[in-house]
């Protein structure tokens, strides 16, 4: 497998995952002429893509689907709940480019097995994805307000992770947002922290070489820089060193990874 962030933020998040055989892009949060543009960026074209995976409805994860869904006739994959909550936001999706993907199913394309696996988020129906091909695992998982037990059972031993580190506390608290949002920030239906996604990364990843790319941070909360300081201090507190298995990647709003191999 390979795979990019091509962007991710509060602004608009895509993520780019492709083996020999197929290739998915996970949301679909910028605009259709900003998505052609990452994809030329990692040398890809949409006409390629085997389906779209949404998680859910919010803005900044569908903001382009219906464009470029219909643009290039490519298949939108969600589950009900979230199908129902988008009617409205992306337009008209040809029915038969639609699929459900139910929570918690796997479905599976050539050597690719894709899994869906229920987070905790203020939409319909919020679910992300890990990925498995040839003995090799990519976990995707953002907006959600804490890592449960249970989903710390599907992210486990993973070989990559695009794994939220939203905010800083201290900044959020000090802040410009309002307190209610400050609130759903900060709730369980919210986002993660800096430091809760440490330590949820300190319970899942295991001891072989591990990428983990620090996703989805506030522009207004958060800086990269910070983020991954926090994240090695919090680590180092749960006795894991970065640089040594664990290694920590930035990812930007405006700009893709390079596509890497898991």
């Amino acid at each position: 497998m390979r795979f990019s962030v091509l962007a991710s933020g509060s602004t608009g998040n895509a993520v780019y995952v492709e083996n020999d055989e197929h290739s998915f892009l996970i949301d679909v949060g910028l605009s259709g002429k900003k998505m052609e543009q990452l994809f030329a960026n990692i040398d890809r074209d949409m006409k390629s893509l085997s389906g779209i995976l949404v998680t859910h409805e919010h803005s900044d994860h569908i903001k382009g689907l219906g464009v470029i869904a219909r643009k290039y006739n490519i298949p939108v994959y969600a589950n009900a709940k979230t199908w129902t909550a988008m009617d409205g936001l992306v337009g008209t999706i040809p029915t038969d480019l639609c699929f459900d993907f139910d929570m918690e199913t796997v479905k599976t394309f050539g050597s690719l097995d894709i899994q869906s696996f229920a987070v905790s988020h203020d939409a319909a129906d919020p679910m992300f994805y890990t990925f498995h091909d040839n003995g090799r695992k990519l976990v995707v998982i953002t907006d959600t307000g804490y890592v449960s037990d249970r989903m710390k059972g599907y992210i486990a031993a993973a070989d990559a992770y695009v794994f939220e580190s939203n905010h800083d506390v201290s900044m959020l608290q000090m802040g410009k947002y309002p307190w209610n949002i400050k609130r759903r920030i900060l709730s369980d239906v919210g986002h993660v922290s800096n430091e809760d996604a440490a330590v949820a990364m300190a319970d899942v990843v295991a001891e072989k070489q591990t990428q983990i790319y620090l996703a989805h941070l506030s522009k207004d909360n958060n800086m990269k820089d910070l983020a991954r300081m926090s994240v090695e201090q919090t680590l180092q507190s749960c006795g894991i060193i970065t640089g040594e298995y664990l290694h920590l990647h930035d990812t930007d709003a405006n700009e893709p990874t390079k596509l890497v191999m898991v």
